[in-house]
């Protein structure tokens, strides 16, 4: 039994090493091609996810600039639906060969789950009623190396959360939230305190 878990282990190390790997080839045929995105200083983004959501009748087929987080990726021929995670939510973006351009649609396909991309187009809503944008240009604005846990299970274990707290934040949109609620609670109380005069001073913790 110990030697069919070992095995097992063995199995998934390789399968996860490989899919390193292949990123790191992704990203050096980027570079040769003269597409290194992480040579992109700035993106100029006009708006975030659930601003477009919550002013949806007022924005409906405006032209906006958006760049976050590509968590679902599904590739159907020509046409494409990502879903983006930004500062505020997600939000879906719709990506067409004919909308793109064949060689930016190309590079689109290969692009992984975790990757920092930056979308602009026109705003609508598809026929499941679901809000989106339908991309006219897409570019590449940082290549994630390094794999995200899978969806449907999230990240689960205790540990790994701890230590590896960005992650957690990627994946659980729960503990972001309790953590900007928390980063606004500490704020308030130290414009409260210095407002009373009072000196903020860090000192050592003892383990």
């Amino acid at each position: 039994m110990a030697e069919q878990n070992n095995n097992k282990n063995q199995n998934q190390n390789q399968d996860v090493n490989q899919l390193l790997k292949v990123r790191r080839e992704k990203l050096a045929d980027l570079q040769e091609r003269g597409k290194d995105p992480f040579q992109i200083t700035k993106y100029d983004v006009t708006h975030h996810s659930m601003e477009i959501k919550n002013n949806f009748d007022e924005m409906d087929g405006q032209t906006v600039s958006i760049a976050g987080r590509m968590m679902f990726k599904r590739v159907m021929g020509k046409a494409s639906f990502c879903n983006i995670q930004d500062l505020q939510g997600n939000i879906q973006s719709y990506v067409a060969r004919d909308s793109v351009g064949e060689e930016d649609y190309a590079d689109f396909k290969k692009y992984d789950i975790g990757d920092i991309v930056g979308i602009e187009g026109k705003v609508f809503k598809t026929q499941t009623g679901e809000i989106s944008v339908h991309a006219e240009k897409i570019v590449l604005l940082s290549k994630s190396l390094q794999i995200l846990p899978e969806k449907y299970h999230g990240l689960t274990d205790t540990d790994t959360r701890y230590r590896q707290r960005y992650v957690d934040l990627i994946m659980n949109a729960e503990v972001k939230d309790t953590f900007i609620k928390r980063s606004k609670v500490i704020s308030c109380i130290r414009r409260f305190l210095d407002g009373q005069g009072f000196m903020e001073v860090e000192t050592p913790m003892r383990v």
